[in-house]
């Protein structure tokens, strides 16, 4: 017998027994907690086509994506993420519907990397989307489920991180920075890469107080009180604009109850593109990458013929149940 079919590839893990058991638990608490809220469950392929998923919507990247083809030749991908195949949903079957729609989810999501560093290529996702609300109150409540579910989960140490994407664009757009120069500025504070921030912008021709505007961005992080700073160091209507929604989300998630679970990093920056307000990542003691990822989307749905604003985010449950574990969290 050939050994290796006893192992499973690189990415991938077999669960079984009492961990499977916890997983399952922690999955039927946060379900609950998705569907009191309001949110009906809703469930799209595992695999769709290629356009779905292109470099023009501005998902995971076409090299990190599994790509197959199916009996006529068209191209095909396993999801990475949930959300263009649900904003392709509720604009095929909920495009004259005028209320606001809300939708959950669970299922696996695979992304093809190369770089393992401890994350596995299969992981299964829960998430919220909510479609038809541009207000901060519908990010608020947003923001304020995904707590409720970790905290159902049984899950304590942990922090919402809070950022804003039109703060950023806006900065960028006052410099005059090509499109290039801004999409590699943005990856490298993406990246954190700070220390590359100063020399590219200086290569980039741009003075003196634009550059101090930029490098300012990935200072920009703490507690509602630096707000006030960031405006102060925005100068231009764009990025101004964006620290209202903050003010606004801020007051709104008070409303909840729930400030102290949140923080905001004007320096935080998503590798998808098709963010367009507010970004938001779960942080767990114990887990080194983000438990949960989330922000607004309000032109995603109009490449699929329905304009309309949104938010979601997705929470990696493989990622809760290690913070679980690292915390010493027992059964939910």
């Amino acid at each position: 017998m050939n050994s290796q079919l006893l192992h499973t590839p690189a990415g991938v893990r077999d669960i079984y027994g009492n961990e499977y058991a916890k997983k399952l638990a922690a999955e039927a608490v946060i379900r609950r907690e998705f569907n009191q809220a309001g949110y009906l469950d809703i469930q799209t392929p595992t695999f769709e086509f290629f356009e779905v998923f292109s470099n023009e919507i501005g998902t995971t990247p076409s090299n990190e994506l599994y790509k197959l083809t199916d009996g006529d030749g068209n191209t095909m991908v396993l999801r990475p993420d949930f959300t263009p195949g649900v904003a392709r949903c509720a604009a095929k079957y909920f495009s004259g519907q005028e209320a606001a729609l809300r939708f959950c989810y669970l299922g696996n999501t695979y992304k093809n990397t190369t770089s393992l560093r401890g994350k596995l290529k299969e992981r299964t996702e829960m998430g919220v989307e909510l479609i038809g609300d541009a207000t901060a109150a519908a990010e608020a409540e947003t923001i304020a489920l995904l707590i409720k579910a970790l905290l159902a989960a049984g899950l304590k140490n942990f922090q919402v991180s809070i950022g804003q994407v039109e703060y950023f664009k806006g900065m960028c757009a006052a410099a005059a920075l090509s499109p290039e120069t801004e999409a590699e500025l943005r990856d490298l504070i993406a990246g954190k890469n700070y220390f590359a921030v100063e020399p590219l912008l200086e290569k980039a021709g741009l003075g003196a107080a634009d550059c101090e505007r930029l490098t300012s961005i990935t200072d920009l992080m703490g507690g509602a009180d630096m707000l006030a700073r960031a405006m102060e160091l925005s100068g231009n209507e764009r990025s101004q604009a964006a620290i209202t929604n903050l003010e606004k989300l801020h007051s709104a998630l008070c409303g909840h109850g729930m400030e102290k679970y949140v923080a905001f990093d004007l320096g935080m920056l998503s590798q998808y593109n098709y963010y367009t307000g507010i970004i938001f990542k779960c942080f767990a003691y114990g887990v080194g990458d983000a438990i949960a990822k989330g922000g607004r989307y309000d032109d995603l749905l109009g490449k699929f013929g329905k304009a309309a604003p949104a938010v979601g985010f997705g929470l990696v449950i493989d990622e809760l149940m290690m913070a679980l574990a690292r915390q010493d969290v027992g059964a939910v």
